[in-house]
């Protein structure tokens, strides 16, 4: 053996019950687990949770891995694996016009990307950049990708509101195809962004026909976590069956004051449709406030044509006024259809200093909101505290559940879940509260997301399967970032491994690149 993981508590992904054993890694995989000799070297494991590495379902590190070789946000929490391409919108496949645009679009979600080669235009492209990452030794956790629809809409259609043609749908569908023939492992799509929200039930039924064709899985950010929360659920369940797709609820929760305790509702269509036949899981974060862009609280008309437009629309007086008042009275779309709250909105970031000391506080209204989107270029980025914890804990605790962070990494003060996600589950969720048995937390953030992604040698203590291994103390674990201190290290997380090489080592980040980009594992259409 290359190493022996000598008397860890084995807790194998699979929901089953926990047992002691040594487990042995010999070239990037696990070659033994029960009683075993030395190995070249050994870890005192005792006293530890060994896990298999934990998988963020839904990550926007699109940019960050590609900018930050230490990427202790995630590695630090035991994660070996993202999911990246998320809501609907990232930088790949895209040509030069629509790169531009999307790098606008979602400056708020990571940075304006002044400091990166885009040298790739296709998905395979970008995986390829993936795989080569610093100095061609790779980036600091694995990650696999969704095509955006979002962005293939903006590439095929551009950025109005309106059907998409016969034409235009077939080349939407060759770029799908093509993203999933290069390694995606499904679609992704943002139904409150722009110009994903353009897309009509039937045009992405279409897409996903594609999806299901390669064996990948739909992820949508779906129409509203609010006043339309039911239906919009439902519908993304309707345009999964009568696509043959199997479905992925991209951060399923129920927010907003008109959904404070309707979990229920949303778990009572998950029980159904499961029990009808269908493939569907979702994932959740373990906190309550939201977080996205600014920009996209606005009706989505005003998001039509593109940032620029949007821009134009702002400066305009009565353009604005008329934004206002949809905000205000009637419920954006771009806002879940639920009038905006501003006192429940804080901002987390901004891309300008000059708009710094806004980081922090929280909105007096909608003149200040319009003056920071025109003068930081609709960059800022906002928590929205609209969610309910009960709703939280229900969802979690569903058996199609997996975890992800939506973790934007961007700003002064982020979401503490991009730091904190997995520890706060093991830690708050299992051990102080005991809403989750640490066997059964431990299948949803590694042997469940696996298996969504369908990695037939990931996400479980198995021989055989690649060696992405977290230990972790179960008695100390726990999530160091907060909203006031949203970057610190989580706690009673010592070593992290990829492929048996050690990421985290005695709570430290070692210098080790072991992250790759994980494909689609099917090569050809079912």
């Amino acid at each position: 053996m290359d190493l022996v993981l000598r008397g860890a508590r084995v807790v194998d992904g699979t929901g089953g019950p926990s047992y002691t054993a040594d487990v042995g890694v010999h070239e990037g995989r696990i070659a033994a687990v029960g009683r075993l000799s030395g190995g070249r070297e050994t870890v005192d494991a005792h006293g530890l949770a060994l896990a298999p590495g934990f998988v963020d379902m839904h990550a926007h590190s699109d940019l960050a891995l590609l900018r930050d070789p230490d990427h202790s946000a995630k590695a630090a929490q035991g994660v070996t694996l993202e999911v990246l391409g998320q809501d609907g919108l990232s930088y790949a496949p895209v040509d030069d016009r629509t790169l531009d645009a999307v790098r606008a679009a979602i400056t708020g979600w990571n940075g304006p990307g002044d400091d990166i080669d885009f040298d790739w235009r296709t998905v395979g492209e970008y995986l390829d950049r993936l795989d080569r990452g610093f100095g061609g030794e790779g980036v600091a956790v694995n990650a696999a990708y969704l095509v955006p629809q979002g962005t293939v809409r903006a590439h095929v259609v551009g950025w109005d509101d309106r059907p998409a043609t016969a034409a235009e749908l077939d080349r939407m569908r060759r770029l799908v195809a093509d993203g999933l023939a290069q390694g995606a492992v499904g679609m992704s799509s943002g139904l409150t962004y722009t110009p994903g929200m353009y897309a009509s039930g039937a045009e992405l039924t279409e897409l996903c026909r594609v999806v299901a064709h390669y064996g990948g899985y739909y992820c949508p950010h779906h129409r509203s976590y609010g006043r339309g929360a039911a239906a919009a659920y439902a519908e993304m369940v309707d345009v999964a069956r009568r696509a043959g797709c199997a479905l992925h609820l991209a951060h399923a929760t129920m927010n907003f004051g008109e959904n404070e305790g309707r979990a229920g509702e949303l778990l009572a269509l998950l029980d159904a449709t499961l029990a009808a036949g269908a493939d569907i899981t979702l994932d959740s974060y373990p906190y309550t406030p939201g977080c996205t862009t600014l920009v996209a609280l606005l009706p989505s008309w005003a998001n039509e044509g593109g940032p620029e437009a949007v821009l134009a629309r702002l400066r305009d007086d009565d353009q604005a006024r008329r934004i206002r008042h949809v905000l205000e009275q009637e419920g954006a779309d771009g806002c879940h259809g639920v009038p905006v709250d501003w006192s429940a909105i804080e901002i987390s970031g901004v891309a300008d200093p000059a708009y710094a000391a806004h980081v922090g506080t929280r909105l007096d209204g909608w003149d200040t909101a319009r003056r920071l989107l025109i003068g930081d270029r609709l960059a800022p980025t906002v928590l929205q505290h609209v969610g309910h914890e009960e709703n939280v804990r229900a969802i979690m605790r569903h058996r199609a559940h997996t975890g992800g962070s939506d973790g934007i990494l961007q700003g002064a003060k982020p979401h503490p879940r991009a730091y904190g996600t997995f520890p706060h589950y093991l830690g708050h969720y299992v051990r102080e509260l005991g809403l989750l048995s640490l066997e059964e937390c431990v299948a949803h953030l590694s042997g469940r997301p696996a298996a969504r992604l369908r990695l037939p040698d990931r996400g479980l203590v198995r021989v055989g399967h690649r060696a992405d291994l977290v230990l972790f103390d179960p008695d100390t674990v726990a999530a160091g970032s907060t909203y006031e201190r949203p970057r610190t290290p989580p706690a009673g997380i010592p070593h992290v491994l990829i492929d048996g090489r050690f990421v985290m080592r005695d709570g430290r980040r070692t210098q080790v690149l072991a992250g790759r980009s994980v494909r689609r594992t099917e090569r050809g259409p079912r």
